[in-house]
């Protein structure tokens, strides 16, 4: 699965390529790895919580921790690892962990008629970014050196420069 032509998507729509590694209620941590070119187990949670949404990368992105733009993904139904879906950005949790500052793009998935009303995080049900919160505030806390706390949540005109931040980083470094 070689994602060399697949682009960030058209941010000015506030509309990116979502590539999935771990479908919603998963508890494999699954990882693209650049070089097989392949999505490959990394590890299993060890705490006993699942994914909130779809969770993934943007591609052509490159966050602070050398690895793409996370991308957390709203949906009804999980996907599977390695589906790209369209997604519209519509805010970004901010947490750090033991690599330090790491954004997580929310999004809902772009042709979801249920979401055909949600534009920002406000338009969200709050009981779903509290889900999303105790998922990142615990998911790392039985394993070994490592850590996560959140500290907030940011808004779609953020996130969207986020990832243009983010695309210009891996534009930079694959001159």
């Amino acid at each position: 699965m070689l994602l060399n032509n697949l682009g960030v998507g058209d941010t000015k729509l506030g509309i990116v390529n979502a590539v999935i590694e771990i479908p919603k209620g998963g508890r494999n941590k699954y990882e693209y790895d650049e070089e097989l070119g392949a999505i490959r187990l990394d590890r299993i949670l060890s705490s006993p919580i699942f994914y909130p949404t779809d969770y993934g990368f943007i591609p052509q992105t490159l966050a602070d921790d050398d690895d793409h733009l996370d991308i957390l993904v709203i949906t009804e139904s999980p996907s599977f690892p390695g589906c790209i879906l369209k997604a519209r950005v519509i805010g970004a949790l901010r947490m750090t962990d033991e690599k330090g500052l790491d954004y997580k793009i929310l999004a809902v998935v772009e042709n979801d008629p249920r979401m055909a009303g949600v534009f920002n995080i406000q338009d969200l049900n709050e009981h779903l970014l509290k889900e999303i919160n105790h998922f990142f505030d615990d998911y790392k806390t039985l394993e070994d050196n490592k850590f996560s706390n959140v500290e907030g949540w940011e808004n779609r005109e953020f996130a969207l420069k986020e990832i243009g931040r983010c695309f210009q980083s891996y534009q930079d470094k694959n001159k």
